[in-house]
């Protein structure tokens, strides 16, 4: 009796439990004939039978999409490539189509559907449509596509497109051509591209991530390509938290319309019974532009243990650079800058490349930092009370191969001794970075990983720096080096995420306070090592407006408090001459009002020509001497960013942060001009607001929150602290 008693318990509680879940605000509707309705509060999804995957974006009662789906199996959702030629489904069987509820995962519940369909005509593959929708986000859909050899023979999967999108600007302005919208398109794909822009006729971009390949791009990036109108938008990419190699294309067609996929390599041989998934892919609808597809992107990984760093104080604390002098520094230039850093209220400083004697090793140059001098010149940072941190690059290693990095053509000590760690390609020939100048050290093996804690060790213990720039950080190859054993050659770009790991958690061991940056030069970020540093850069900007965006994009990926270094002030505005680049900026405005941190590489005293772009001139130094001094005080890095203005359709370019109880705004148009309209500030709680241009110490009147518009007229750049009167 007592365990039929105990029993009974039990039940009451699962049924308890069971019963304390709210329903799921998403709901499945299933049409036989199709189409597959998946509505939420924020989002309808409608599955198509040529598995199409449309997304309307539910905004004050109207339905928005720039879907605009082709007929017959050009219109399909994917695409799969089998000996060069097309593999062709029948229609998904909507009759058979499989409801769940979902219970956590990606989020805590949700919906589940499973259709099915066959190849056409008489082969073996059946295929499987796997789509989630969760409470969590409501504004995404999750899709995966799983290919079964159900036939007698196998059958090679050469190339898989999917997640595909054909997609028509004028469905939310008739007056726009299909292709007049804007874009973020996150490969590492060419130094200094734009990873937002505006599409034009005839555009086309392979946006490969993952893998470093030959001529596809840097390798690395952020998965996901996003497209938007002032009405509203759509993005794609794929979801797991770590670095696949594949690609998202985006092409303007003939008729106009934009076509963008998730396509990848499968290279798979399916034997009978054989399965192949893809990888989880995500559709999402968004107002705004690309920060909210971005800030969603990162709060998914995050909900699969992808967690980005918190920053240090010292992250946000203004950076002077010893790259002013180039490749050739030396301790004494260094040190005779310090008088001026304490001047300034400079509190970090970076030892540039320059010091070191071989790529892969990290010992000093013995002609410049012979014997004890690097630990000296740290030694005298430090008396000074400026911080310091070093350059360095981890997982490449000069092998005599390349002459990349200042000339030096010398083969590492690490190279020598440890040939079996360089990743190899298919051809068993040394796969290298940098256009193949430097070798590569597979970052998937545990004694290149026990290498590179090593000399993190050694640069932050016994040197004494105070953190890493680590620069030109992409991805690696593939490894199909026989001797490291891969269960795939995918094993070490997976692996880059260990290395970056490593070198951040020992840097926090020895120095909590130490900072750790990743600098991705012109480019945007991987999504493997992102999580571990502790302040992003905009990495190379090519002028101001990609330091403001870039500072944006990292906001969305890292969080609204994130530490976004603004790289070198004198980057935001470039002249690129036929034999060196010309560094004139001086915009520390784009950095400030959009929530970065300042930096700057200033040379002082004077030292000739070579340097003149960045001379530190007594007109400089009077600008230097305004701007850094307003950013210590100020440190809106340290504010919480929020997106309420729109990339590409508010004009002028519009920033907003909230610190402290007020609202800073930061308005901007090109270099030398003018502007003079109305702006309105938006996100202002009820109430009445006093308004000051903080840059130039003038009262600008008083706005209402009901209609916060204020008349004004600036040139390049107008930055407000809005306070509650």
């Amino acid at each position: 009796m007592t365990m039929r008693r105990n029993l009974i318990a039990i039940l009451v509680l699962i049924t308890l439990a069971a019963g304390s879940h709210a329903a799921s605000t998403v709901s499945v509707a299933v049409n036989p004939a199709g189409p597959i309705q998946i509505k939420t509060p924020a989002a309808v999804f409608q599955l198509l039978a040529s598995g199409y995957l449309e997304g309307r974006l539910i905004d004050g009662g109207r339905q928005i999409t720039l879907d605009d789906p082709a007929q017959g199996a050009a219109g399909s959702g994917d695409l799969l490539m089998s000996g060069g030629a097309q593999i062709y489904f029948d229609a998904l069987d909507f009759r058979r189509a499989k409801v769940s509820d979902l219970l956590g995962g990606i989020g805590k519940q949700g919906k589940r559907i499973e259709v099915t369909t066959r190849q056409s005509g008489s082969g073996g593959l059946e295929k499987t449509l796997a789509l989630e929708v969760y409470d969590d986000f409501p504004k995404a859909a999750f899709l995966t596509i799983t290919y079964r050899n159900a036939g007698k023979a196998a059958v090679k999967l050469d190339q898989i497109s999917f997640t595909r999108r054909r997609l028509n600007a004028a469905l939310t302005d008739p007056q726009a051509s299909p292709f007049q919208m804007w874009s973020f398109q996150g490969s590492a794909f060419k130094w200094g591209a734009d990873d937002v822009l505006l599409l034009t006729k005839g555009f086309s971009q392979p946006n490969l991530v993952g893998a470093t390949l030959p001529n596809g791009g840097q390798g690395g990036g952020i998965p996901v390509v996003a497209f938007w109108t002032r009405a509203g938008g759509t993005a794609i990419g794929h979801v797991e938290p770590r670095a696949e190699t594949l690609s998202l294309p985006v092409q303007v067609g003939d008729d106009g319309r934009v076509a963008a996929s998730v396509r990848i390599d499968a290279n798979a041989n399916l034997q009978p019974g054989g399965r192949y998934t893809t990888p989880r892919t995500f559709l999402a609808m968004f107002s705004g532009d690309f920060y909210e597809p971005l800030s969603m992107w990162s709060a998914i990984l995050q909900r699969q243990a992808w967690v980005p760093a918190q920053s240090p104080d010292g992250a946000y604390e203004t950076n002077w650079c010893g790259w002013s002098y180039l490749g050739t520094v030396t301790p004494e230039q260094m040190v005779k800058t310090i008088p001026k850093l304490k001047e300034f209220g400079i509190k970090w400083a970076t030892l540039d490349a320059g010091w070191y004697d071989v790529s892969g090793d990290w010992y000093p140059n013995p002609k410049t930092f012979g014997g004890d001098a690097l630990k000296r010149m740290v030694d005298e940072f430090h008396r000074n009370g400026i911080r310091i941190t070093i350059w360095w690059a981890p997982i490449e290693a000069a092998d005599g191969q390349g002459a990349r990095r200042g000339g030096r053509t010398a083969t590492s000590k690490v190279a020598q001794a440890h040939p079996e760690w360089v990743i190899q390609d298919a051809a068993g020939k040394r796969s290298g970075l940098r256009n193949n100048s430097l070798a590569a050290l597979c970052p998937a093996l545990p004694e290149v990983q026990a290498y590179f804690r090593q000399v993190t060790q050694r640069l932050i213990r016994d040197y004494d720096f105070d953190g890493s720039k680590m620069d030109g950080i992409y991805s690696v190859p593939r490894c199909y080096n026989p001797a490291h054993h891969h269960k795939s050659p995918d094993d070490s770009v997976y692996a880059v995420a260990d290395i970056y790991r490593i070198v951040l958690e020992t840097s926090r061991a020895l120095k909590p306070y130490s900072v750790t940056q990743i600098c991705p030069c012109g480019t945007t970020p991987n999504l493997a090592w992102l999580p571990f540093e502790d302040q992003s850069v905009t990495a190379d900007p090519v002028g101001s407006v990609q330091v403001r965006r870039r500072i944006k994009l990292y906001k969305a990926l890292l969080g609204p408090r994130s530490a976004v270094f603004g790289d070198h002030v004198e980057l935001s505005k470039i002249r690129f001459d036929p034999d060196r680049e010309v560094d004139l900026g001086e915009d520390f405005a784009s950095t400030v009002g959009a929530g970065g941190v300042v930096g700057t590489k200033f040379n002082w005293p004077d030292y000739g020509p070579r340097f003149d772009d960045v001379t530190l001139t007594p007109r400089k130094e009077a600008i230097w001497k305004k701007w850094i001094p307003l950013y210590n005080s100020m440190m809106l890095s340290k504010g919480t960013f929020l997106n309420l203005y729109t990339t590409g359709y508010d004009t002028p370019e519009g920033y907003a942060i909230a610190k402290d109880g007020k609202m800073y705004y930061a308005f901007y148009v090109a270099e030398a001009q003018s502007w003079e309209g109305t702006l309105e500030l938006r996100g202002l709680q009820k109430g009445k607001y006093r308004v000051f241009d903080y840059v130039n110490g003038k009262e600008l009147g008083s706005v209402d929150a009901s209609s916060p518009r204020l008349h004004a007229k600036f040139t390049e750049h107008l930055l407000l602290e809005v306070s509650r009167q």
